[in-house]
């Protein structure tokens, strides 16, 4: 018989491309997925691998185990959430994926009071823009934004949240300082820069050529405070925000809709049909604040 881990050790290496990126991903260290893949190749009585310079390629005995690999894959995975699904105790793991910003600015209150009322359930809480395999029980629930609810793949089930809208904001003071006829000029503030976009002139106050780049929304937020310039943040960011207004003269842009989305038999659990019933409450209440109507513009 094939031992079900030692094809996992496989899969990691032929998708990783190296035994560095396998032992990263199975958080193992260098020695054991060698070791696992020898075991493999030992009860095959084939190679899988050629080793070269830029890492570790398939033999042609390795692409055809690779198909067969995948396909006990699916099946592990099928399996697990068809038993998962049964489970209706309220003790257990709880992965909810979600985009930064929503869980550091708006979420994180709410899932405190849910591990409160729930003390038996574990949460774990990836905070990550990155697409989650719910099939793959990557998560249990996704908290994403769906620009249009056709691209919602078949096998999800999905409650709808509210709409998510964006504003121009700057810090209270550069504004002030601007209205005052401050010389000083005002930077357009981006995570990544792809040319000068459509908000830097959209209202009315006009930015200099010369933007200012950050990696991250949590440096963009700190830098807009700082006065530098102008940038684009969800509403129940900048909204609520003691340090920020909005630019005036720029209008709100719509992202999408706020999707709670669960998988096939996962969705039955009671633990995650407790979270999703919980978390649904909460951003309805948080509906006019998500679409930037909780405040005027200044």
């Amino acid at each position: 018989m094939i031992d079900w881990d030692d094809v996992r050790y496989f899969l990691a290496v032929a998708r990783g491309g190296s035994v560095r990126a396998a032992a990263g991903h199975l958080k193992v260290n260098h020695a054991t997925v060698l070791r696992r893949i020898a075991q493999l190749e030992e009860r095959l009585g084939a190679h899988m691998f050629e080793k070269l310079p830029s890492g570790y390629r398939l033999t042609a005995t390795g692409e055809e185990v690779l198909e067969f690999a995948e396909q006990m894959e699916a099946s592990s995975h099928r399996l697990e959430t068809r038993v998962f699904g049964r489970d209706q105790g309220v003790r257990g793991l709880l992965r909810v994926t979600l985009a930064p910003p929503l869980a550091t600015h708006l979420l994180m209150p709410d899932f405190a009071e849910f591990a409160r009322l729930h003390p038996d359930i574990e949460m774990e809480v990836l905070s990550s823009g990155a697409l989650a395999n719910l099939t793959n029980r990557d998560a249990d629930v996704a908290i994403r934004v769906v620009y249009d609810r056709k691209t919602l793949p078949l096998n999800l089930h999905g409650l709808k949240g509210p709409e998510l809208f964006s504003g121009v904001y700057m810090s209270r003071d550069r504004l002030a300082a601007w209205r005052a006829g401050a010389p000083d000029p005002v930077r357009w503030i981006v995570i990544s820069s792809h040319g000068i976009p459509d908000w830097a002139s959209a209202g009315e106050v006009r930015t200099t050529g010369v933007p200012f780049a950050v990696t991250d929304a949590e440096a963009q937020i700190v830098a807009v405070r700082q006065g530098l310039g102008m940038t684009t943040l969800p509403c129940f960011v900048g909204d609520a925000d003691p340090l920020l207004a909005r630019v005036p003269g720029a209008d709100l842009h719509e992202h999408g809709t706020l999707w709670l989305l669960t998988q096939g038999e996962t969705r039955k659990t009671k633990r995650v049909r407790l979270f999703t019933e919980f978390l649904s409450h909460k951003l309805a209440a948080y509906g006019p604040l998500l679409a930037g109507l909780s405040v005027s513009s200044d």
